[in-house]
């Protein structure tokens, strides 16, 4: 039964794109027509409204397939995951703004039980905050209350709107913009999910810092530079006691384009605090480059990239050495299937983006991964430890991964995507797990109201 959910999941995803491929394919071969964009149903309903309140919405529906569930032979899964959120905006003023947003994330036929985040949150609110000034036209913003935080390609603080119930934070956020140059400045903690009751903050698990971004590199490309500061209690040492994490994460990144055809992005980051009588001491970094063949058909874009996380040798020497992800978007930045993250990592991608039709664009990549050190674990995307061998005799090489995606956009309201995404055990995984290959395949559609 559930081989052949899996495997119906996995037709389905084939079959939807298919489909749109081919709409996409005749889209492009009809003669044009000048039609106006499609109106989202909302529109209708603020034209009759006073013009300081407006709503809006998004419907999204995926369906997952997993197969090799934790590397283990005949263990799969299949299941459809529904979310729907609602906005309602405030501008009494136009220096001011109230945003409220509700979320209603649902699993259906899911096998693992309860089901919880980040799977299903029953109607909750998911934003809820005021905002003094723009962020984006005006010198000076202040926000206050729950919202999305996310900074530049959220490999360390992000909204995860992947997951069903994504990520947001109580928060209070500074915004100051001057020439080229833009800093954020905030304190949060990250909003902790509870189905059937409403979501509160993780008290115990804060983060602050400074964001800035500095419009100075050729071509328009920009200088990040932060240091994010993570207060978290009751954090197990490596002497054992429960204490209180204090570190603080550095770092900075550069992106931009070396000629029209040529892009590039590296960022590195350090970590540096205590745990108890633990020094902090981690760090990682990343190098990507793309390259564009602009008159080429399809416009395909090369990209290669290399990454790496350290990890920590000596779980008793008072050093922990292993990076910390803190609250990243991790899904698809080492691979589809979300089974590395970005910790005790070194992992290497090739890939192809293409455009095949004016609505219809792919992506394909190879990954490939070692453990930084063989007596640490293996992480998934969420930061979650699920392989270790301690005594490091496993090996290095995590595995491989070959996956595929593609999205069709039918017009500024309705998308749908899918994908499929395989990995191939290396050494470290079948000596340290049953070995099995690991599947993963989507479909999903947005729909914008």
């Amino acid at each position: 039964m559930l081989n052949r959910r899996f495997l119906m999941a996995q037709t389905v995803a084939v079959v939807l794109l298919m489909g749109a491929l081919e709409i996409s394919l005749q889209a492009e071969n009809a003669p044009p027509a000048a039609a106006k964009p499609p109106e989202k149903l909302s529109e209708s309903l603020n034209r009759s409204i006073p013009k300081w309140v407006s709503f809006s919405g998004e419907y999204r529906m995926r369906v997952e397939g997993l197969g090799g569930i934790g590397f283990k032979p005949a263990l799969t899964d299949a299941y459809t995951l529904s979310r729907l959120r609602l906005n309602v905006l405030f501008k009494p003023t136009p220096w001011m703004r109230l945003m409220l947003q509700g979320q209603d994330a649902e699993v259906m036929a899911r096998n693992a039980k309860p089901d919880a985040a980040p799977f299903q949150d029953k109607f909750d609110l998911r934003q809820a905050y005021v905002e003094i000034g723009n962020a984006e036209t005006k010198s000076f913003a202040l926000k206050v209350g729950r919202q999305e935080l996310f900074f530049g390609e959220q490999r360390l603080i992000g909204h995860l709107n992947w997951t069903n119930t994504a990520r947001s934070f109580d928060a209070v956020r500074a915004t100051y913009r001057q020439g080229k140059a833009r800093v954020d400045v905030f304190s949060a903690s990250v909003v902790r999910f509870y189905d059937g009751a409403f979501n509160k903050r993780g008290d115990g698990d804060n983060i602050h810092g400074a964001y800035a971004v500095f419009n100075v590199m050729p071509n328009k490309g920009t200088l990040d530079t932060y240091v994010f500061w993570r207060e978290q209690s009751a954090v197990k040492s490596e002497g054992g006691p429960l204490d209180k994490l204090d570190a603080e994460t550095i770092g900075a990144r550069v992106a931009g384009k070396f000629t029209e055809s040529f892009d590039y992005s590296v960022e590195a980051a350090g970590q540096l605090g205590s745990v108890a009588s633990d020094d902090v001491r981690a760090w990682a970094g990343r190098v990507a480059i793309g390259h564009t063949m602009a008159k080429a058909r399809f416009k395909p874009r090369l990209v290669a990239a290399f990454e790496y996380a350290s990890g920590d040798k000596d779980p008793t020497d008072g050093r922990r050495q292993t990076f910390d992800q803190l609250y990243p978007t991790g899904h698809d930045r080492l691979g589809l299937a979300d089974q590395v993250g970005w910790r005790n990592i070194a992992g290497a991608r090739a890939g192809i983006e293409m455009k095949l039709a004016p609505r219809l664009s792919m992506n394909s990549n190879y990954l490939s991964w070692w453990l930084a050190d063989p007596h640490d674990a293996l992480y998934n995307a969420a930061g979650a430890a699920i392989a270790k061998v301690a005594a490091g005799t496993a090996g290095h090489h995590v595995g491989q991964e070959g996956d595929i995606q593609a999205v069709f956009t039918l017009n500024s309201l309705f998308q749908i995507a899918g994908g499929y995404g395989h990995v191939f055990p290396g050494t470290f995984l079948k000596n340290a797990t049953p070995g099995e290959s690991y599947k993963f395949s989507y479909v999903m559609a947005t729909y914008q109201f």
